[in-house]
């Protein structure tokens, strides 16, 4: 049966209607990334906090904006609590996660992560002149002290089997405590080490034991931005970015004014 004038005219407005939506759904699915949003979380020093001005600072803030630079994308930054990263991130508040995010094979489910623009080792830290033997034999009956459920507490947990392992709920009280002889050793973050602990007075006469540890199985393949998997145009963006800025010399300036050490990684 043909169509009616009248019901033509409704079919036409409709289909009209339907690829004016689906040409918005597809603008929405491929934008340029001429502007893009980053959150942030502002509560996680050097790396990212909020200064007595009220502004963001920190590496993390500094890598965002360079990248930003480079990607030629005019850049908004978004605080947020850690907790709700991810779930703000598909929720669309922000486009990526700039914010010391390691790089595991659980967050991996959610979303997609860039290359790593930075990867801290573990360090075992002690007395100055300790022999820099890590072995677990060397370690045997010893106490290393470390902040519990953490990474560095599972990796202690598997290596030294035959030593006491003392756990804080605090990294600043495992610090207390090797300060105080109370402990032999400590294994934690490498940056939290240096400017926790060995930049400040209590670290004076201590120092790292032997090479810096990084087990990817357990401490993962560095940190590295997240963003959702559906936005794999932007994702190459910032890959090149961090290739980029690599490359010439502007995230060497931003991790010398930070750190005595290179925070990159192998």
């Amino acid at each position: 049966m043909a169509m009616t004038p009248r019901r033509t005219t409704v079919a036409a407005a409709l289909l009209a209607a339907a690829l004016s939506f689906a040409g918005s759904v597809a603008w929405a699915q491929a934008p340029d990334w001429k502007k893009v949003r980053i959150g942030v979380e502002g509560a996680y020093p050097p790396f990212s906090e909020v200064g007595t001005d009220g502004k963001l600072k920190g590496f993390d803030i500094d890598i965002a904006l360079a990248l930003c630079a480079e990607m030629k994308a005019e850049c908004t930054l978004v605080q947020q609590e850690w907790d709700g990263m991810i779930p703000a991130l598909q929720a669309r508040k922000f486009d990526a996660i700039i914010a010391s995010m390691a790089i595991t094979e659980e967050r991996k489910k959610s979303v997609a992560f860039t290359d790593k623009y930075y990867n801290t080792p573990a360090w075992l830290v002690g007395k100055a002149g300790t022999s820099p033997d890590q072995s677990p034999a060397a370690w045997k009956g010893k106490k290393i002290g470390v902040q519990r459920t953490t990474t560095h507490d599972r990796y202690v947990t598997q290596t030294y089997k035959d030593s006491e392992i003392v756990r804080y709920a605090k990294q600043d009280e495992v610090f207390l405590d090797l300060a105080a002889g109370r402990i032999d050793a400590a294994l934690c973050d490498s940056v939290a080490a240096d400017l926790g602990f060995l930049k400040k007075p209590a670290g004076k006469g201590f120092a790292p034991i032997g090479a810096p540890i990084d087990d990817p199985a357990i401490f993962g393949v560095g940190s590295g931005i997240a963003l959702r998997k559906t936005d794999a145009a932007l994702l190459q963006k910032f890959n090149a970015a961090i290739a980029a800025i690599r490359a010439n010399g502007s995230y060497k300036k931003i991790q010398d004014k930070y750190f005595t050490f290179d925070v990159y990684g192998r």
